[in-house]
């Protein structure tokens, strides 16, 4: 292998009770989620032809370019595309609102013109079928449209630093157990404080030591959350 494996942020979502409503409905629910990923990428400064972005059928998965940021990927990416598929939602038929499993990870993989392949794309898609996340998703009122679950190593590397946009309080830990992966995560939901996305009859862990911080769920001029009484909303200033 002449290769060499590169250091990429990755995205995978798919679509809550996708099957079942026919073909129309499912045509219409791709459009819907195709164009929400595209305006959350333009949002977030991220060009999408630079992109490894395949199609799940589902849902989709990103490699994005080591360029970019992990913290984009929570904010303004999944925060952009959370609004999207609300202000959908609002206005549309049962059979095609839209909620999504969405998970993050970064790691080494290898990458050919049309095609990537490694251990850290794995880990995506036990995180994009984690139990934790479709449960906690099923449960959450009908207004939030996505549920974000991140490996461990992206909240390290990323959320528990308190980035603009980013709340660390808003994150739950659980464990993830799907196949042969079983590792600690952390799970969010849009517009819900962190005990909302706590499982059902489980209780999750915060490490020992780790920080505090003050809610700043919000940006671009859009508020996506409101928590320990604080607002906060950042301008549109890159970082």
């Amino acid at each position: 292998m002449d290769a060499a494996p590169e250091y990429r942020p990755m995205v995978a979502v798919d679509i809550e009770g996708s099957g079942g409503r026919g073909d129309v409905s499912l045509l219409r629910i791709r459009e819907v989620l195709a164009a929400a990923f595209r305006e959350a990428l333009g949002e977030s400064g991220i060009d999408a032809k630079a992109c490894l972005i395949e199609d799940l059928g589902d849902g989709l998965r990103m490699v994005a370019p080591a360029c970019v940021p992990k913290s984009r990927l929570i904010h303004p990416f999944f925060h952009e595309l959370a609004v999207r598929l609300g202000a959908h939602n609002r206005t549309a038929a049962a059979s095609t609102r839209i909620r999504l499993r969405v998970a993050l990870h970064a790691g080494d993989v290898w990458l050919a013109p049309t095609r990537v392949a490694g251990g850290p794309l794995e880990v995506l898609a036990r995180l994009l079928d984690a139990r934790p996340a479709r449960e906690a998703l099923a449960t959450a009122p009908a207004t939030v449209p996505a549920s974000l679950l991140v490996s461990q190593h992206f909240y390290d590397e990323t959320v528990r630093h308190g980035y603009p946009g980013i709340d660390p309080e808003s994150f739950r830990r659980v464990e993830v157990t799907e196949k042969e992966y079983a590792a600690g995560a952390w799970l969010h939901l849009p517009g819900l404080p962190a005990a909302a996305a706590q499982p059902p009859g489980g209780e999750s862990e915060r490490p020992a030591g780790s920080s505090k911080m003050v809610n700043k769920a919000s940006g671009h001029g859009v508020v996506y959350a409101t928590q320990n009484g604080d607002l906060t909303v950042h301008d549109r200033t890159p970082r």
